[in-house]
């Protein structure tokens, strides 16, 4: 999760808040140098384990857990050039209100495209906050308009808005929750690789590179793993040059390339890190 990196922002930076360091391109902050992707222990309040995601297709990712003390208009164009490099972003929900805070939209022309961005996104650490990623259950406005049901379309999130106005706030009062006897069912949503260190991950046909040196290339990590049968593709972030994913054709093909490139040296003090990438 190749595509070309994006064009840089032009203009001034946009300002950030206190505390982050924007990277010497002008691209906005990414939590560089960020350690991997972990999954959070707790969302609006409530234990990651007991919230359900919604696995239903959609052309619409929901992203929650934002850091909400960014700017508005910082964390869509981040959150843009993030999700662009999956397929055409045709656009990005975000709101300041007490009830959308922390939370976005990011819409895809297809579904294909929303999956493999909640897939390679899911808990990526973005202004030092992991997201939370999942299918949209409702239609965006953008799709609505391609669609030709707009007008209904928005009848009904008007209704569903004045219905939601009604309940309380987040925050109002402590969620509870009751002991409950010990599952003998594993969850849909549960990640059983959520906290097995990186070196222990049971095999995927995708790898994850991290330590890369901020002056490699997507082309010099192409001619370095195409060595190896099956190899596919490389996708890199295009703001966070720390890290990429390589996918082969099947598990025993990545496993070859990671067993011969773990440790690959770039320079002094420049091994790169490569394990498999989590499911």
């Amino acid at each position: 999760m190749a595509q070309p990196p994006p064009p840089p922002f032009m203009g001034n930076p946009p300002p950030f808040p206190p505390g982050f360091m924007p990277p010497a391109t002008g691209a906005p902050p990414f939590a560089v140098n960020a350690p991997p992707p972990t999954q959070p222990t707790m969302v609006n309040g409530i234990p990651v384990a007991k919230q359900a995601l919604n696995t239903t297709p959609s052309r619409t990712v929901y992203v929650s857990n934002l850091n909400e003390k960014v700017k508005l208009d910082v964390l869509k164009n981040s959150l843009r050039t993030l999700f662009k490099q999956f397929g055409n972003v045709l656009d990005v929900i975000a709101h300041q209100n007490i009830r959308m805070r922390g939370q976005a939209f990011v819409a895809f022309p297809d579904e294909e495209s929303a999956e493999k961005a909640i897939k390679e996104l899911q808990h990526f650490v973005l202004y030092d906050k992991p997201m939370v990623l999942q299918f949209a259950r409702n239609k965006s406005d953008v799709h609505a308009k391609t669609d030709g049901d707009f007008e209904e379309h928005r009848k009904q999130r008007l209704a569903k808005k004045e219905e939601t106005a009604k309940l309380p706030l987040p925050g109002s009062h402590k969620p509870t929750f009751k002991a409950s006897r010990p599952q003998t069912h594993t969850p849909a949503h549960f990640n059983p690789t959520a906290n097995i260190p990186d070196e222990y991950l049971p095999p995927n046909n995708i790898l994850f590179l991290q330590r890369l040196p901020e002056t490699v290339t997507q082309q010099q990590l192409v001619e370095l793993f195409q060595r190896y049968p099956g190899f596919r593709e490389v996708r890199m972030i295009p703001t966070k040059k720390s890290i990429a994913f390589v996918e082969y054709d099947n598990e025993l093909q990545s496993a070859v390339a990671r067993s011969e490139l773990s440790g690959h040296s770039f320079g002094p003090d420049q091994e790169m890190k490569v394990t498999f990438a989590r499911k």
